[in-house]
């Protein structure tokens, strides 16, 4: 697969120079700029220079400027064509939430942008992430603050699916099952958005130091978690995404989750079978006592 601007933005970004960097974060914001001016004024919008421009688009592995500048026309020629649902509901919803419209406004921006996901997903990174779920032998998943939930579902969801899947707690819990099999093949699954929790920073370090993959869901390139990722899906959320961006998270979620019963094929669909079976043994449920 080959990379695009912005992946390997993500991948090259650490080891960027703080000039590079800023011509980084401007590339990210407006490429249109970067799609219709030279190098020099790029290194005048971006107060550094003409070289640096080049030199920037050499560190990302481009052959020059030219190069790069080509493949962000192409890229901004089919975000024209793909925009669409967000845009739509912001102009089409003027209004102020109120007590009286907060239901249809809540809903209807929840499924702009769960369709802007669906318009944009980058289904080979997708499947490259399934792939990582499919071949690791454990899996590890941490989530921190309001990424708590969904990062409790996942480990609970692959645990049923595919087995060998822990939830990283932190401090009440340990990573000793991490460090003590470091010869497995672990991946890390890392969920984090601003404000980003410098405990999963630190793991997600950790966790490449010993070996181990990283599969991050974040909110972009930059993200502090994205350039030690082995796969990166972004996912955009409405504003605060700790209160509004459950939705679309959890979405990117299933599609995780479904693409991964999909893959597994009758060797799942066989574990879910027993599961059901097994866990009937276990619990007790409402309206077994009927079929006793």
């Amino acid at each position: 697969m080959k990379a695009n601007v912005k992946e390997r933005i993500r991948t090259h970004f650490a080891g960027l120079t703080a000039s590079q960097r800023m011509i980084s974060r401007f590339v990210l914001e407006k490429p249109n700029l970067i799609a219709v001016h030279t190098a020099k004024k790029i290194g005048e919008l971006t107060s550094t220079s003409e070289s640096t421009v080049i030199r920037f688009s050499y560190a990302l592995g481009y052959s020059g400027y030219g190069e790069m500048q080509e493949e962000i026309r192409r890229a901004l020629l089919i975000s024209d064509q793909l925009r669409g649902p967000i845009e739509k509901h912001q102009e089409a919803s003027g209004e102020r939430v109120t007590s009286e419209n907060f239901v249809q406004q809540a809903l209807e921006t929840d499924i702009a942008y769960i369709q802007q996901a669906l318009v944009h997903a980058d289904v080979a990174l997708f499947r490259e992430a399934i792939r990582l779920i499919m071949s690791a032998d454990k899996i590890v998943v941490v989530g921190f603050r309001w990424c708590h939930i969904p990062a409790t579902w996942l480990a609970n969801a692959l645990n049923t699916l595919k087995g060998d899947t822990h939830l990283y707690q932190g401090a009440i819990g340990n990573a000793d099952y991490l460090i003590t099999e470091h010869s497995k093949k672990w991946l890390v699954i890392a969920l984090s958005f601003p404000r980003h929790p410098a405990e999963t920073i630190a793991f997600v370090k950790a966790a490449k130091t010993i070996g181990a993959q990283v599969l991050a869901i974040t909110e972009g390139e930059l993200s502090p978690i994205s350039a030690k990722a082995d796969v990166m899906l972004k996912v955009t959320t409405p504003q605060p995404a700790a209160t509004n961006g459950m939705p679309t998270l959890f979405s990117i979620l299933n599609a995780l989750v479904e693409g991964v019963m999909a893959a597994g094929g009758d060797e799942i669909a066989h574990r879910l079978q027993q599961y059901d079976e097994i866990s009937s043994t276990f619990y007790s449920f409402a309206g077994d006592e009927e079929d006793e």
